[in-house]
């Protein structure tokens, strides 16, 4: 045998994660931030799960830190089935949204309603939706606070890592689920203050690289990674940076 690794390793390596402060994502169903950290270190709460990643060595120290937020894009579905049951679709509920300013006139919600989260110490919080006034909020205000609660969920993964010693730089991910929001990876990028890189690849993909690498059919990684296609970077914005500082500092209190 080569090659053998998990989900979230394999999904790293496809996007080419494997130096420290580099951050690779998912958020489908459930969502995960998985880092590459360049010394042993752990979380004493547990909170998040570190592992030697798939080119750690006793020369070079190199850990994988995964953090698995149950709740993400199944808010976003729950919120097309109950809020937008008039047959709205994902790129609709995007356009909704994206008439809200950011931080959504003060409406929060936390995606915790998909069972125990491990980043919460193993508490189920369920979901939560604060700061509605039936006088100014619609259901805009709803589909954004969504997307930004999700985003918030893992900016409270990624701060947890850094109190591990990550040194956040970079985050990559597949071009797919809610990474196809504007809004989502937009936020992310501005809260996290790291520009997201979007790939046509996936966990599969990185199986394969890693399987070519360990037999020898590619000669190094830069062989390896040759065909790997960056599709959009997304670089933070400025000018809504203060407003999701303000909506994170809102939302982290509940």
């Amino acid at each position: 045998m080569c090659y053998r690794a998990g989900d979230q390793p394999n999904n790293a390596l496809s996007l080419n994660v494997l130096e420290p402060g580099e951050i690779a994502a998912t958020a489908g169903t459930s969502g995960v931030v998985y880092g590459a950290l360049g010394e042993v270190n752990r979380d004493n709460l547990s909170r998040v799960n570190p592992s030697a990643h798939v080119n750690h060595s006793a020369d070079a120290t190199r850990l994988g830190v995964l953090l698995c937020v149950n709740g993400t894009g199944i808010l976003n579905s729950w919120m097309r089935r109950m809020v937008c049951a008039d047959g709205l679709g994902y790129a609709q509920m995007n356009d909704l949204a994206a008439q809200v300013p950011v931080g959504c006139d003060g409406v929060s919600i936390l995606p915790f309603g998909n069972g125990a989260e491990r980043m919460l110490e193993n508490r189920e919080s369920s979901c939560t939706i604060s700061g509605i006034d039936f006088n100014r909020h619609g259901r805009g205000h709803l589909l954004r606070a969504a997307q930004e609660g999700i985003v918030f969920s893992f900016m409270h993964g990624i701060e947890i890592m850094k109190e591990m010693g990550m040194d956040v730089k970079r985050i990559r991910a597949g071009h797919a689920n809610m990474f196809l929001s504007p809004i989502f990876r937009n936020t992310l990028a501005t809260i996290s203050g790291a520009p997201i890189d979007l790939y046509d690849t996936d966990g599969a993909a990185g199986a394969a690289r890693g399987a070519g690498l360990g037999a020898g059919i590619y000669t190094d990684r830069n062989e390896a990674f040759g065909s790997l296609r960056l599709i959009e970077s997304v670089e933070p914005t400025a000018a809504d940076k203060a407003a999701c500082r303000d909506a994170y500092a809102r939302w982290i209190v509940y």
